[in-house]
């Protein structure tokens, strides 16, 4: 038998040959433990960048990445759900959806990871409550998610070993963009979470990385295709990211809007999409008859309190006040500048650019530069105006929360101009454009 070794898997993928499972499966090993070096990564990530791994040695890859670390098994009363979104402002479903899946008789074990470039990081946006701990031991991660039927954490590093490893020399040598990198990279970690079944939600527009209808459903085919060959059932949801999707950007703010979801007000395009992603689960996981039902049981529980519990029970567990869900507003932190934005003009709001938004919500401290740089909570931007709506002069077209006053005039300049104004009022995109899967 031949001697697998990194340079013949590099040699196959620049003859445009896709190496064996077994050779991939090798390689993604070698990531892991070191034996394969930064130079061997950073040429195996252009092979692939270039010409691509086919459907096959996409599955393939993925499967190898999963099994580079631990891969979790659970032995539970319900299926074990989870979801996973490519990434848009103003998006803090998770926060919302995991504890209303636990409440429809699921368990959500959802790794998660921090901000990324104009988006925000669901970790960011928990641990802005004050004692959250995201980074929990296994032991202590089966624990929350058994008590209260949902945990959103961070990968600890034997979670996909090979994936941490892969990503960081991606991003150094300009293959992130890779659509077998990328599928490979977010369905490693999920699947080495134990899942049953997964959503994906496939973002499209102004405020996320996919800007048009044809790239996102390729995403969308690429991802569902290789997860339901790697053996868990699932379906994408594109969705439409022309504006923010939450009316609030930063982390604290975010979290502030979930909680007026589960607390006092169970409607808008938070409840949609989170009634759109949890209903395909719960009908393919058998807890519901069909996506409809789902879609309906999500909206119930997040009416009748029953999410607003389990979400309060998952904070109390990794650390953060009992008391959360009923005194949330006492412990979210405020900015030191809090200031209007009024429109200058009488109109309609025809676009946002939500990718220009985020980055000023990155600009105002609530994101990261570098890795490494300390975020801010507290600021961003709340009560953004929605597309469609009119508008006189004078009117707000948002707040500002800043830590200091020069930042907050950067940031009121930021915001009028990623708001776009004019005569006609626009046709509004769906929300929920297509299903893939």
């Amino acid at each position: 038998m031949t001697e697998i070794t990194a340079r013949a898997i590099i040699a196959k993928l620049r003859q445009r040959q896709t190496p064996s499972r077994q050779e991939l499966s090798w390689f993604a090993q070698g990531l892991a433990d070191q034996t394969v070096s930064d130079a061997q990564a950073g040429a195996f990530a252009m092979a692939v960048c270039l010409n691509g791994l086919g459907d096959v040695g996409r599955v393939a890859l993925t499967i190898a990445m999963r099994d580079s670390g631990s891969v979790l098994s659970w032995d539970l009363d319900g299926p074990v759900l989870d979801k996973h979104s490519t990434g848009g402002v103003g998006d803090c479903v998770s926060l919302l959806l995991a504890p209303a899946l636990a409440a429809c008789g699921a368990y959500v074990p959802m790794i998660s990871g921090r901000g990324l470039g104009h988006t925000g990081g669901t970790l960011d946006k928990l641990e802005s409550i004050p004692g959250v701990n995201t980074q929990l031991s296994e032991r202590r991660f089966r624990e929350v998610v058994g008590k209260a039927g949902c945990a959103i954490v961070g990968a600890t590093a034997a979670i996909a070993p090979a994936d941490k490893r892969l990503y960081a020399v991606r991003d150094v040598t300009s293959t992130v963009e890779s659509m077998d990198l990328i599928t490979a990279s977010i369905l490693s970690k999920k699947l080495a979470s134990g899942l049953s079944g997964l959503v994906l939600d496939v973002k499209v527009g102004s405020g996320a990385f996919m800007k048009d209808i044809e790239a996102a459903r390729a995403l969308a085919d690429a991802l569902t295709k290789t997860a339901n060959a790697s053996g868990c059932r699932t379906t994408a949801v594109i969705s439409d990211m022309s504006q923010p999707l939450a009316p609030a950007l930063g982390n604290a703010l975010e979290v502030a809007e979930v909680m007026r979801v589960l607390t006092s007000s169970p409607k808008g395009p938070l409840v949609d999409i989170c009634a759109a992603l949890g209903g395909v689960l719960l009908a393919n996981a058998g807890l519901a008859k069909d996506v409809q039902a789902g879609a309906e049981a999500i909206v119930t529980a997040i009416r009748d309190g029953s999410a607003a519990e389990r979400f309060g029970l998952m904070i109390a567990a990794m650390g953060g006040p009992v008391d959360f869900t009923k005194n949330w507003a006492r412990f979210l932190p405020e900015a030191t500048v809090i200031r209007e934005v009024e429109a200058k003009t009488a109109g309609f709001v025809t676009a946002i650019d939500g990718e220009a938004l985020g980055l000023a919500v990155v600009a105002l401290g609530g994101g990261r530069k570098v890795e490494g740089d300390r975020i801010n909570p507290a600021v961003g931007y709340s009560d953004v105006v929605r597309l469609g709506t009119k508008v006189t002069k004078g009117q707000p077209l948002g707040v500002v929360h800043a830590g200091q006053g020069d930042k907050a005039d950067t940031a009121e300049q930021a915001l009028r101009a990623a708001i776009t104004i004019g005569k006609t009022k626009p046709k509004i995109p769906n929300l929920i454009h297509e299903r893939v899967g």
